[in-house]
């Protein structure tokens, strides 16, 4: 069997040993409900509270703003319907981008059709939405813009803080689904005018099945009822375990990030030097996180060359995860290059964490080359 090297890591990332070893008294010891009164349980309330102080110091926030979740389309889903029905009275006009991740796009549509009006804004061929598009779109009754920090497919960075600026004097709320960008480079919310913010353990090295809400905005709506926790605006027994590992996960994210990302700058470039042997091109080649490559092979089938990688002991996608197994060409590309072009049926989405090695690098490019020739 081939050694696996595994490139799709804006998929999911693989736990880190020291956040599983910080998970596992929590299993067998330490395992009683934080909403009960005795010890067992109200201690792990404590431990709770530890964890998201570690976040909220992450990114410079305040404790009582952030909510856990079960992840990052939970924080998305919230965010949009909590705003929208708290908001409602103010207006019912939303501004996104049609590059959204589908945790977005897909809410608006529920939205849409409860009366609600969204504004699906064009990229440019990097895949940046213009401050100015922005702006232009907001209207009296906008509530609520939705602007991801980073693409999950092509990694482009977008003008949060821009966007950010010129919301100050609007009362529209802003969020940003930053859930390819925590951990990787900084994020301060209050900083970039953020009022909502959704992040998910897994994409930093965390458990799978937890995330977060920032929310700097008192009155939002609950989006699950039932019992009295996060502050009341959660029902459901708190994830104490994977609050755990996450909170570990992204302070050590945090603690390294600038070494992280140094580390995926060199592999992006061995990739563009190794790359160099190849006709290929790369999408949305302008402002984008160094841990994210989309990139194509003129001629070159993306399913075909999936599957042979696959059978080499490589993982790469054609996409977001969120969307694999199903037929339809990527909502992203398409947006950048229109639904004719070929990109979509040739493109590949190669995805680092600091985890990789240059020699895995070169021995993808090695497999690469035998596959294409």
């Amino acid at each position: 069997m081939e050694k696996l090297i595994y490139l799709d890591n804006a998929a999911t990332t693989k736990t880190a040993p020291e956040v599983v070893e910080a998970m596992l008294p929590y299993f067998t010891e330490h395992f009683g409900n934080p909403s009960s009164v005795y010890s067992v349980g109200s201690s792990n309330k404590e431990v709770i509270t530890k964890q998201r102080e570690t976040i909220a110091k992450a990114l410079g926030a305040k404790t009582d703003e952030i909510y856990f979740t079960a992840g990052g389309s939970e924080s998305d889903n919230w965010a949009l319907k909590a705003t929208a029905e708290a908001y409602e009275s103010k207006g019912k006009h939303i501004i996104t981008t049609k590059i959204e991740h589908h945790a977005i796009l897909h809410t608006g549509e529920y939205l849409e059709k409860r009366g609600y009006e969204v504004t699906y804004l064009d990229v440019d061929e990097n895949g940046i939405v213009s401050p100015e598009a922005v702006e232009a779109a907001i209207r009296p009754d906008t509530i609520l813009i939705s602007v991801m920090f980073a693409n999950n497919e092509i990694g482009t960075i977008e003008p949060i803080k821009e966007i950010g600026e010129l919301l100050k004097d609007h009362p529209a709320a802003f969020h940003v689904d930053a859930v390819q960008a925590i951990g990787k480079v900084p994020v301060y919310p209050e900083e970039l005018g953020i009022d909502f913010l959704s992040a998910s353990a897994h994409k930093f090295h965390g458990p799978k099945g937890v995330g977060f809400l920032y929310a700097a905005v008192p009155d939002f709506d609950n989006l699950i009822h039932g019992g009295d926790q996060e502050s009341k605006m959660r029902a459901s027994t708190e994830n104490l375990i994977s609050i755990v590992g996450m909170a570990i996960a992204l302070q050590q994210a945090t603690l390294y990030q600038e070494e992280n990302f140094n580390q995926v700058q060199k592999l992006g470039q061995e990739l563009v030097n190794g790359l160099a042997a190849f006709d290929y091109y790369v999408n949305a080649n302008e402002d984008h996180l160094p841990f994210v490559w989309n990139l194509g092979f003129p001629g070159v089938q993306n399913d075909v060359l999936l599957m042979r990688l696959d059978l080499a002991g490589i993982s790469v996608s054609t996409g977001s995860a969120c969307t694999a197994g199903t037929v339809q060409p990527s909502h992203v590309l398409e947006a950048l290059y229109g639904k004719d072009s070929s990109r979509l049926k040739e493109s590949l989405r190669i995805s680092f964490s600091e985890l990789n090695s240059v020699e895995e690098v070169q021995d993808f490019l090695s497999k690469l080359k035998e596959i294409l020739s």
